[in-house]
C-alpha cells in the first residue's frame, strides 16, 4: 500500500523495528528499490531531494511509487528530503508525496518552529506526514555542504516537539552526509539521553557512514527511520562507469543500466533485512 510516514512509524514503534529510507537519485533506481523491499519482506521509504524531484518530475515519482506499492503489495512512503522552502514542500504535497521533511535546522529556534508549524498544518490537512530536524548533520548532500554538524540539544528537541506536531525528528548524533570512505563514531551517551527524553520516532541521516553493527542498538534507542543515500549513489555510479566504459555505443542502454540497478537492489534488500530483524547477524567486518 501507498502509506504516509506516520503509518510506517506507528507500525515500526509497535513491532520494534526500523524502516529504511533510501534516496532515489534518478527514476531508474525506484523499481529496484521497491522490489528489493518486497523481497526482504519490509516496508520502504523512497526519498528524493528537491533537485531530483524537479529533475524527474514529482508526479512521475508519485505515479511509480503508487503503482508499484499496489501491484507488489509492499508498503511504500514517498518522502521529500531536506526541503527548506514552503513552496517546494507544498508542490510535493500537491503532487501526491505522502511525507515531507522541513529542514529548518540552520534557523534560529523560534523561526524553525514557526515555519515548521506552517508546514505541519498544510501537510496534515492533506494526510501527509512531516519530519523535522533539531541539530545539524554535517557533510555534503546534493551539492549542499554543512561544514560542521551540531549535536542535538535534548532540551531544544523537547521544546520543539512541545510546539510542533511532527511524525519524526531527525537528530544530530555524529553522522555526516556523504560519508562513505570511513565509519562514524556515534555519540552513544547523547543517543541514550535522547531516547529517554523523546517519545517521537527519531531519524538517522548520513546512514551510509554508520557501521552495520550499530543498527540494532539504534533501533533499541528509538530510531525508526534510517536514511541511506550515498551508498546507493556510489554503488550505482561505480557500476555505471564500469559498464559504459566497456560498451559499444550502439549497445542497448538497458544492458548497461540493469547491472547498476542490481547494485541498488542488493544494497536495499540487505539493509532492509537488517533494519527489520534485530536478530539478524551482521558481518564481523561490517
Amino acid at each position: 500500500m501507498y502509506k504516509n510516514l506516520k503509518q510506517l512509524m506507528d507500525e515500526a514503534q509497535a513491532l520494534d523495528y526500523t524502516v529504511g529510507a533510501f534516496n532515489a537519485h534518478n527514476l531508474e533506481m525506484v523499481p529496484s528499490m521497491i522490489t528489493a523491499a518486497k523481497d526482504a519482506g519490509s516496508p520502504i521509504i523512497i526519498q528524493t531531494s528537491v533537485a531530483t524531484a524537479e529533475y524527474v518530475g514529482m508526479k512521475n515519482f508519485v505515479a511509480v511509487c503508487k503503482s508499484m506499492a499496489q501491484d507488489l503489495l509492499v508498503d511504500v512512503d514517498l518522502h521529500l528530503d531536506h526541503a527548506k522552502s514552503f513552496d517546494a514542500i507544498k508542490e510535493a504535497i500537491d503532487a501526491g508525496y505522502s511525507s515531507v521533511m522541513f529542514d529548518g535546522s540552520a534557523l534560529p529556534n523560534k523561526e524553525n518552529m514557526e515555519r515548521a508549524r506552517r508546514v505541519a498544518d498544510y501537510a496534515h490537512e492533506h494526510g501527509v506526514s512531516v519530519e523535522c530536524e533539531i541539530g545539524t548533520i554535517g557533510g555534503t548532500e546534493e551539492g549542499m555542504t554543512v561544514k560542521e554538524g551540531r549535536y542535538t540539544d535534548p532540551q531544544q528537541a523537547i521544546a520543539f516537539l512541545n510546539n510542533v506536531d511532527v511524525e519524526a525528528l531527525a537528530v544530530g548524533v555524529g553522522t555526516h552526509h556523504g560519508q562513505f570512505k570511513s565509519k562514524t563514531e556515534l555519540n552513544w551517551p547523547l543517543i541514550e539521553e535522547l531516547h529517554k527524553e523523546i517519545s517521537k520516532p527519531m531519524v538517522i541521516h548520513g546512514g551510509t557512514g554508520v557501521n552495520e553493527a550499530d543498527y540494532h542498538r539504534l533501533t533499541e534507542n528509538g530510531f525508526r527511520k534510517f536514511n541511506v543515500g550515498t551508498e546507493l549513489l556510489v554503488g550505482w555510479t561505480r557500476k555505471a562507469k564500469e559498464m559504459f566504459g566497456q560498451t559499444e555505443v550502439n549497445n542497448s542502454l538497458r544492458n548497461n543500466i540493469e547491472p547498476c540497478n542490481q547494485v541498488v537492489y542488493d544494497i536495499v534488500k540487505h539493509k532492509s533485512g537488517l533494519f527489520l530483524n534485530k536478530d539478524a547477524e551482521v558481518p564481523i567486518n561490517a
